[in-house]
């Protein structure tokens, strides 16, 4: 049964935003939160509102020429001690402390009050309340909207609330998982001679690794900046058996101008010659920038000279939107290099800043 308890939009973006973080939705545990939010979004006349699984989509249908799409993710990563939310004065800054709320909580809030506040828009707006971004992209929500329902991700722009310390990070790079697996033979670790040992196998890889330069990438005056590691790595049963199995998980991060399929030549050619088994576990391509769009221009044109324009070093599912034809960016409350962390806060005038940049634009 749903909860139908809505968030708190009366109380300001501040209890708004800690009330979403409290309300905990680790990936695959995000039914209580879309129920909420679903809640609060009802209340709206001025939406059409659509529960699909755990992700909440509400619309407007006003005529207008353009529609916006504006996209927030509500899962976060495991919880690390962090919750319930706090919140604290550091240096002069109010921060809210918990986990999600940069990540992207923070987005959440502020596009949950939009959405509520702006009964007549000048662009019809579709707003994305979604599930599973945190985890593999076969389980995002979105993978199965824009398989079974496409119509409801069609849109002339879309805006991603992913942390970006209220300026805007342009497209993303593509991101590649690579699982390399090294073949031994078990044996007693004080006969190893009579094994092979897997996990020596794997110096080659990790030596082409340790060597490996990547390559920086400038797109639209943008810099995409490569990267290439090993990110797991796994071997033994016993500290007394050569282990006869060993892998490494390497995590290929390419430039958007780079195709998925000219990802997996560059991983094939840096290890080619090793004797390893080879096997692409995730992959998803990057998104061009897309600024000199006319909707994208008219978004920095609201945003004013001063907003600071950057490439997105991470993935994220403006790739998908980009995948549709739809030219979209990141723009969110938060510093991006706090999500994750145990430490993990958003200060609450980023909150307003967003609001204002946001409603600004829309209205």
């Amino acid at each position: 049964m749903m909860n139908t308890t809505p968030l708190p939009l009366d109380a300001g973006l501040t209890e708004l935003t800690r009330a979403i973080v409290d309300t905990e939705s680790i990936s695959g545990n995000e039914t209580l939160l879309a129920d909420r939010v679903e809640a609060t979004l009802r209340a709206c006349e001025h939406l059409e509102v659509i529960r699909d699984g755990d992700t909440v989509i509400a619309r407007t249908h006003l005529g207008r020429a353009e529609r916006v799409i504006l996209a927030g993710h509500l899962d976060t990563v495991p919880v690390a001690g962090n919750l319930p939310s706090c919140v604290q004065v550091v240096d002069g800054q109010e921060r809210l402390i918990g986990r999600g709320a940069c990540d992207m909580k923070g987005g959440v809030a502020v596009f949950l009050a939009l959405a509520c506040s702006l009964a007549s828009p000048r662009h019809d707006l579709t707003w994305i309340f979604y599930d599973h971004e945190e985890v593999e992209a076969s389980l995002n929500s979105l993978t199965r909207i824009a398989r079974e329902r496409p119509e409801l991700l069609e849109a002339d722009f879309a805006i991603l609330g992913e942390p970006s310390n209220g300026g805007v990070e342009a497209g993303c790079k593509g991101t590649m998982r690579v699982r390399l697996t090294a073949r031994g033979i078990a044996a007693h670790s004080g006969r190893a001679w009579i094994g092979k040992n897997a996990i020596h196998a794997l110096s080659g890889a990790l030596s082409r690794l340790a060597d490996y330069e990547p390559k920086d990438v400038e797109i639209d005056g943008l810099l995409y900046r490569e990267c290439l590691n090993a990110v797991a790595i796994e071997g033994g049963i016993a500290t007394n058996v050569i282990p006869d199995r060993a892998e490494i998980l390497v995590n290929y991060r390419f430039a958007p101008s780079t195709s998925e399929a000219e990802a997996l030549a560059h991983i094939e050619e840096v290890f080619a010659g090793l004797d390893l088994e080879f096997e692409v576990t995730d992959s998803s391509g990057g998104a061009l920038p897309g600024l000199t769009r006319p909707a994208a221009r008219d978004f920095l044109a609201a945003l004013g000279d001063g907003v600071s324009v950057e490439a997105k070093q991470g993935w994220t599912d403006v790739a998908r939107f980009s995948a549709l034809g739809t030219p979209a960016v990141n723009f969110g409350p938060g510093d991006p290099l706090l999500a994750h962390t145990d430490g993990e806060y958003i200060p609450t005038a980023a909150l307003t800043h967003c609001y204002r940049s946001l409603e600004r634009f829309l209205s």
